[in-house]
């Protein structure tokens, strides 16, 4: 299943969100938009001459990113064409998943998350929408956020997945507060590249309730909540309250909660899995990885599943 084609660059009267072009052709096509279509957009001699097809615009986007001497440089390439030519990027990603998907997710997006305060300004163009950042000390105003989050997005454009996480145990690096962002986002990458999802409608949250990591509380450049991480009790209605507001807004969305300390993990699961279509990845998606490997192992070894010693 290929992702579903995107049609728009998610623009809006008020904010751009994916790319900076006004008009949702022009910011798919680039280099391949036709002259009589560069001729009513008024883009005549402000742009090169030359018209390209599809598969230059992907040969040009793969030799500068293998032009890249780090995993992160690819990273950062990668993320300022997501945000800037959303289709030509996921033409790279399905043609070329074997090289990209370590890069846009891991091991890469570990590194990505511990330099993502330093990475961010050069992910996506200024002001671009890639995501919801939700500070503990705005938490209350959690309905004006969503509503910008409306206005930057296009008519029916309506998230139908979100993976929201608080940083506190990005993969095996621990608490990385609000860097923990580049997880949300490399997941649903993934998403739209292996199930087709569509891109315009994936919702990445991080929730920034504060850092216990002393590293980044300390780093003039960390651009997250300067401030511990909140007891339960404060964690608990702060992030409910999210998630309920969330919930509200848009009924019919997926809500994956990911890399959250334990114990919140299994605490949100537990109050949110009756009343919204939720799950916990690192609870309930490695579970089901195991199950599915005994299950294989099973019938690979023929032998009646009663029958086996578990270690």
């Amino acid at each position: 299943m290929t992702p579903t084609p995107s049609t728009h660059s998610g623009t809006s009267s008020v904010r751009r969100s994916r790319s900076g072009s006004p008009d949702p052709l022009a910011s798919n096509a680039g280099t391949a938009l036709p002259y009589a279509t560069r001729t009513a957009l008024h883009l005549k001699g402000l742009v090169p001459s030359g018209v390209e097809n599809f598969v230059q615009q992907e040969q040009r986007a793969l030799e500068q990113l293998n032009m890249k001497s780090t995993c992160l440089e690819k990273y950062i390439f990668l993320s300022w064409l997501r945000t800037t030519n959303i289709n030509l990027f996921y033409r790279l990603v399905l043609h070329n998943l074997k090289e990209i998907a370590p890069v846009i997710y891991t091991p890469t997006v570990g590194q990505a998350c511990q330099e993502y305060s330093h990475i961010y300004p050069f992910l996506a163009p200024p002001n671009a929408v890639d995501g919801l950042y939700v500070p503990l000390t705005e938490v209350d105003n959690i309905d004006e956020i969503i509503a910008n989050y409306r206005e930057s997005i296009a008519e029916g454009d309506e998230p139908e997945i979100t993976v929201i996480t608080d940083g506190s145990r990005i993969l095996g690096l621990g608490d990385l507060g609000m860097n923990g962002m580049g997880i949300p986002v490399g997941k649903l990458q993934l998403y739209v590249a292996a199930a087709g999802l569509n891109p315009d409608r994936c919702l990445p949250i991080v929730l920034d309730f504060g850092t216990d990591t002393a590293k980044y509380l300390e780093d003039p450049l960390y651009l997250g909540l300067r401030q511990k991480r909140p007891e339960d009790g404060a964690f608990y209605a702060a992030a409910n309250r999210v998630v309920q507001a969330l919930h509200a807004a848009f009924p019919d969305m997926f809500i994956q909660f990911e890399d959250f300390s334990t114990d919140h993990a299994f605490g949100l699961l537990d109050q949110w899995r009756h009343k919204a279509l939720c799950f916990n990845d690192d609870i309930q998606g490695t579970g089901c990885v195991i199950l599915g490997g005994f299950i294989s192992a099973v019938e690979q070894a023929g032998i009646p599943a009663q029958d086996h010693r578990i270690l």
